[in-house]
């Protein structure tokens, strides 16, 4: 998997990928990254980027030529200049700009996005990027939350970590299959050595060797966890049919305890 970043201060970048287990894909070669400093691209000696927005308003904008320089030399094409087919002859890469206007970033979309030979990802900085490069340039507009960050790289880099995790061999298969997300529901509380700590004391089934009754009680809390804070999930699972008949009857159970204690409260 590859990743291309465009960004007006790659070393935020090449700082990233030279830590923890993704400095190790790239050593493995599971992993490549190349940082584009937007700035070698610029029209002028002083290597301006940003300019003010027309119609005024505060802020500045980063600037159409430059963008469209360093997008065409990492291979993007002008989409307004070849026809679909000429395009996407040889095509092999997705070109993102992280946007608070794009659309929300998932973990059904990072899935979408592990699969690709590799990502461009566009950094922002100050008020955006002039509109005619996502005219002419882009796939997709993508955004990680409902919030907005100074920095674009702070969001590419999010979409990095929670793509790449996914490709083959990096992580071990087993530790992606119960995480947050997966098959609808989030993750169950786990534990570490010492067994107590304070007046707290490890569950005495995690301590019991009985995997069945360890799987069901892991089960049991990723329910009761969905519920309490993303009770979204469990209805959108739901209304798909995503849940299994375990799964289901348990939640119409723990649902059950709840609105008895609710009723018994009141």
């Amino acid at each position: 998997m590859k990743y291309t970043l465009l960004s007006l201060f790659p070393e935020i970048i090449d700082a990233f990928f030279a830590l923890s287990i993704l400095a190790k894909a790239v050593q493995r070669g599971i992993v490549e990254y190349r940082s584009v400093n937007i700035r070698d691209f610029a029209v002028d000696k002083r290597r301006t980027c940003d300019d003010a927005p027309y119609g005024g308003g505060p802020g500045m904008l980063m600037m159409a030529e430059p963008l469209g320089r360093a997008l065409e030399s990492v291979g993007v094409r002008n989409k307004l200049e070849y026809s679909g087919e000429e395009r996407s002859a040889g095509k092999n890469h997705r070109v993102i700009y992280l946007s608070p206007s794009g659309r929300p970033f998932t973990q059904e979309l990072a899935h979408e996005l592990a699969g690709e030979p590799e990502l461009i990802l566009l950094c922002g900085r100050y008020e955006g990027i002039d509109q005619r490069i996502i005219d002419a340039y882009i796939d997709d507009e993508i955004s990680i939350g409902d919030y907005v960050l100074s920095s674009g790289e702070t969001a590419a880099l999010v979409v990095i970590d929670a793509t790449y995790r996914l490709a083959e061999a990096v992580i071990t298969p087993a530790s992606l299959e119960e995480e947050s997300f997966s098959g609808g529901l989030l993750e169950y509380p786990q534990y570490t050595r010492p067994e107590i700590y304070g007046m707290l004391k490890v569950p005495e089934v995690l301590l019991s060797g009985h995997h069945e009754n360890i799987r069901l009680w892991r089960l049991r809390k990723r329910i009761e966890k969905t519920l309490a804070l993303r009770p979204d999930l469990i209805r959108g699972g739901i209304e798909t049919g995503l849940f299994d008949r375990k799964t289901r009857g348990l939640i119409e159970e723990i649902q059950g305890i709840a609105v008895r204690a609710g009723t018994q409260d009141s």
